[in-house]
């Protein structure tokens, strides 16, 4: 099974302490997905997005590789 992740957990969040796969903000992350720059979201109910892990490692994967 395909782990999925939020968005907290790709870019972090102060307040839980949770350290992100990017050292991007929150605002950045979403206009990244609106211009297809990152991986499309999966809509998980009303209020309740994620992204496959895989598809953010495979992001940053390519932008190392570059």
């Amino acid at each position: 099974m395909e782990r999925l992740i939020r968005v907290k957990d790709i870019v972090g969040c102060k307040k839980s302490g949770i350290r992100g796969y990017l050292p991007i903000s929150k605002s950045a992350w979403w206009a990244g997905v609106a211009d297809g720059k990152y991986p499309a979201s999966i809509k998980l109910g009303s209020r309740t997005t994620c992204w496959r892990e895989s598809d953010v490692l495979a992001l940053i994967t390519a932008a190392v590789a570059k």
